[in-house]
């Protein structure tokens, strides 16, 4: 099939100035093209003195780029990663040298690294070293000029990495060390390579800051450009054909680098095979349709693996049980204790410090401060990478450079478990998650819900003492979902330490959890089995996630004066003034055409505002003036004997004795 492509025409008054502006940049360069002798060309650039003039430069180019990351790739990460008051100002340090004549760069270079300059002395005082008229000199100019093109495109790289990555990565027990030269430099490298090859192919190039400060001696500094400007004023050709020299090197870096100058990280993706379909898991069962009771299951038959040491190679003192206490401050205000092998889902609506508190706990956040003991040990004053608290983010934050099998392992590895126990341990894991098959591909190569089994293995895997979930599930569809979901539970039925689950889903926090903790403005609304907040919701956005309709009110005259207008006959009565919530469940709301006569107290009339499927059943939202939105849930036959459509004028009714009421 042909594709046809909408060409625009670019306006003259653009197109005339822009084509002026490639010609501008392109007619010296074909100058040289056109007055290069190409038949001396090789006698040019053999003769001694380039000869020479160009081994310097080599030598020169690349230790100034060896200085430069040295130096340029620490600073670069600073600027991308931590807040500090004078950013602006060291960034702007950063960019100076660009900006700066190179000539004014070398008399820079000379008062402040020179025989007369503010560290001169003391270099060669206490060093013996002198920079000017010296080949260190030549490295110290070029560096100068040349490590901003470094820090530029690494910092850019950073800046577009997902620092999930690296938080993820101290979670399972990476020392920020760790972390930079396992994730964060392998992650980044197209954007240190392309700021490695800029920072060369200038430092080659450099010229005024060099004959300014460190001199134009032959075999000393006299690299190629300096050589190019001593030719010219004998031998035009020979310079011509050096200048060629120098623009084709140019030139290869660019065309190599093919534009790349911020290095975005991007994850990596193997050519060698496609992402495989997703695939049952060898022990996975049916998922129960509806939301039941949560219950841990039996063990699995084969052997729970042994309590890991520590990083000094001593088992635990606990045994491996792990009871967790934390008194949360800050945006968050709770108090958590849970006993081990509880998993707790945290529910609440956006905003609520559902995050928040998961970062508290793994001290990644300023937002919220969390005093949290683990077992026996009192964790809080301890960095994330030793707390022992492992995280799962939404989107798995697997390490897109490594395999399956080493992300398992990596937590391991970085609690100085020996390579071979390591893999070893991690294959376990990976088999009992039922991808053990999948070890070997890379992240980009499995589906949703494997990648989110691998997840969940490379975190168990680091034997935590207290698991954090956020939102596991949710990038999956409704069958992973359900697969995953059964192999989580499976596993966290064995698990020694205390789980969190953040979640939207309320089948998984029905399913999963043994508590349901309900946050509000980053306090506890609700604590409570998962029955009891079913049953009794004291959210009104906790009612509206199990599908119930939730109206707020207060107590008034036997009724109840609602807050969003209106007023709700109860079979209960409260005292005057108390607040409450009314749980009317969907299946209790009777919709009729006609206002119906008979016992129903709460009548009111409404509109259709939509209607959509839930199973086997409708859900249909009447909107009215006279009370808030009201969710019906009605069979299909029901609804066409109705007429139901939007918009259709219905009348709405719900029992007294159907409204469940919750104090507040």
């Amino acid at each position: 099939m042909s594709r046809f492509r909408t060409r625009t025409r670019p306006p003259v008054a653009l197109a005339l100035p822009a084509l002026l502006a490639v010609a501008f940049l392109l007619l010296p360069l074909i100058g040289i093209l056109t007055r290069t002798q190409w038949s001396e060309l090789g006698e040019h650039l053999t003769s001694p003195g380039v000869v020479e003039a160009l081994r310097l430069s080599a030598v020169v180019s690349l230790w100034a780029l060896g200085l430069s990351l040295v130096l340029g790739v620490p600073l670069a990460w600073l600027l991308a990663r931590v807040p500090f008051k004078g950013k602006a100002l060291v960034r702007s340090l950063v960019l100076l040298p660009m900006v700066l004549p190179p000539t004014v760069g070398g008399v820079a270079l000379l008062l402040g690294f020179g025989r007369r300059g503010l560290l001169g002395p003391w270099l060669e005082g206490t060093f013996g070293i002198t920079l000017p008229f010296h080949t260190s000199g030549a490295v110290v100019a070029a560096t100068f000029v040349a490590m901003p093109f470094l820090v530029i495109s690494l910092e850019g790289a950073l800046g577009g990495l997902k620092q999930s990555y690296e938080e993820t990565a101290a979670s399972l027990g990476a020392s920020p060390v760790r972390v930079f030269f396992t994730v964060t430099l392998p992650m980044v490298a197209p954007g240190l390579i392309a700021g490695a090859a800029l920072t060369w192919a200038r430092a080659l190039g450099e010229f005024g800051a060099t004959i300014t400060f460190a001199g134009n001696l032959p075999g000393t500094t006299q690299t190629l450009p300096l050589q190019v400007y001593l030719l010219l004023q004998d031998q035009p050709e020979a310079a011509t054909s050096v200048s060629l020299l120098l623009l084709a090197v140019a030139m290869g870096v660019l065309i190599a680098l093919r534009g790349r100058w911020t290095g975005t990280p991007a994850d990596r993706k193997a050519a060698q095979a496609p992402p495989v379909a997703e695939e049952a898991a060898p022990t996975a069962a049916a998922e129960p349709s509806a939301p039941a009771a949560p219950a841990k299951l039996a063990e699995l038959a084969e052997p729970a693996e042994p309590t890991a040491p520590d990083a000094s190679g001593a088992a635990p003192r606990d045994g491996g049980r792990w009871p967790l206490h934390a008194t949360v401050t800050g945006f968050n205000r709770l108090t958590l204790d849970a006993e081990p092998g509880t998993t707790i889902a945290v529910v609440g609506e956006n905003g609520a410090g559902k995050t928040t508190l998961l970062r508290a706990l793994l001290g990644l956040t300023p937002r919220a401060h969390a005093e949290l003991r683990l077992g026996d040990t009192d964790v809080t004053a301890l960095p994330p990478h030793k707390r022992q608290v492992a995280w799962v983010p939404q989107d798995g934050a697997l390490f897109p450079h490594l395999s399956a099998l080493a992300n398992t392992a990596y937590g391991l590895r970085a609690r100085r478990v020996p390579r071979a126990e390591a893999r070893a341990r991690a294959q376990a894991w990976l088999d009992r998650l039922g991808v053990g098959h999948l070890a070997h591909r890379k992240p980009a190569q499995l589906s949703g819900g494997q990648a989110q089994r691998v997840a969940l293995a490379r975190a168990l895997a680091a034997r935590p003492r207290l698991l954090l979930l956020d939102e596991p599930l949710a990038a999956l569809d409704q069958t992973t979902r359900a697969r995953v979901r059964h192999t989580l539970r499976t596993h966290l039925a064995e698990f020694g330490g205390v789980c969190l689950i953040v979640t939207h889903d309320p089948v998984e926090a029905v399913s999963l959890a043994d508590r349901v903790l309900v946050l509000a403005d980053g306090q506890t609304l609700q604590d409570a089995p998962p029955v009891e907040v079913t049953r009794h919701p004291r959210s009104p956005w906790v009612a509206r996630m199990l599908g119930r309709n939730a109206w707020q009110g207060t107590a008034s005259g036997g009724g109840l004066a609602l807050a969003a207008g209106g007023r709700l006959v109860l079979a209960e009565e409260l005292p005057d003034g108390v607040p409450a919530l009314a749980i009317i469940a969907p299946e209790a709301v009777s919709v009729h055409r006609e206002r119906p006569a008979g016992s129903p107290r709460n009548v009111w009339p409404g509109t259709v505002r939509e209607i959509t499927a839930l199973g086997s059943r409708l859900r249909v939202l009447v909107g009215s003036a006279e009370a808030p939105d009201l969710v019906a849930e009605i069979t299909p036959d029901a609804a066409a004997e109705l007429g139901l459509a939007d918009g259709v004028r219905v009348w709405t009714s719900v029992k007294a004795t159907e409204i469940t009421l919750v104090r507040l």
